[in-house]
């Protein structure tokens, strides 16, 4: 692994399922993750994805890339177009910096209407055992 190094892409489907089983999975209730008319009714064209679904997808981009050794130390991301039923995100990732077994990874995922999540992952990779 080298600085400029490009990871594969990873393309999710973005479900209604994926939505409603990652703000369960998180514990979090709002509607606006659940119920496609109370969505509508705060000005949303659907229900749409969590921030804590979009953290765990981009930690499992990292993990899946770099293998059972990775230990994730800092996930550092910013949300900005939503992502709706129906629409795929596409996760891309570039080698920031390394130092000696610790990297810092930039992330960016796209779906069909702009950047969904931007930002960084720090992580290191534990001596094999």
């Amino acid at each position: 692994m080298r600085t400029g190094d490009e990871l594969p892409a990873l393309e999710i489907p973005v479900t209604r399922t994926l939505i409603v089983a990652g703000a369960i999975a998180s514990r979090d209730y709002q509607d606006v993750h659940h119920d496609p008319e109370a969505a509508r009714q705060k000005g949303s064209p659907d229900i749409f994805m969590n921030i804590l679904t979009t953290n765990g997808l981009v930690g499992r981009y990292i993990t899946d890339h770099f293998g059972p050794r990775t230990v994730l130390k800092k996930v550092a991301i910013r949300l900005g177009a939503p992502n709706y039923p129906g629409d795929t995100m596409v996760l891309k990732g570039t080698v920031e910096a390394v130092e000696g077994a610790t990297a810092t990874v930039r992330i960016v995922g796209t779906n069909g209407i702009g950047d969904h999540v931007t930002g960084t992952v720090t992580f290191c990779l534990r001596d094999a055992e």
